[in-house]
């Protein structure tokens, strides 16, 4: 997602407080906020979940609506898509 010109720092603080609140929904396993390293204004934000159930239901809720609502404000669009990681193959130096 690309945010506004200028909200940022904003964009930012308003992801650590609903991320904050979203690491106690149950099936919520952890997120991420990564920023493009050319443009400072353009992040993805990754979510990992127990399972398919537990993200569509958080999806669905009012709970995600209201968690949520600060960042709209602060952005130009957004896209939300779901995936499944197929294989993770880590390099010599093991995870991060």
């Amino acid at each position: 997602m690309r945010t506004r010109e200028g909200c940022e720092a904003e964009f930012e603080a308003a992801w650590r407080r609903a991320a904050a609140e979203i690491s106690r929904v149950p099936g919520n396993r952890q997120q991420e906020l990564i920023r493009d390293a050319d443009d400072p204004r353009t992040f993805l934000i990754t979510s990992d979940w127990t399972d398919r159930a537990a993200v569509d239901a958080f999806g669905r809720s009012s709970a995600r609506d209201s968690l949520t609502a600060a960042l709209r404000d602060l952005r130009e669009d957004a896209a939300r898509n779901t995936y499944e990681v197929l294989a993770t193959v880590p390099g010599e130096q093991g995870p991060a």
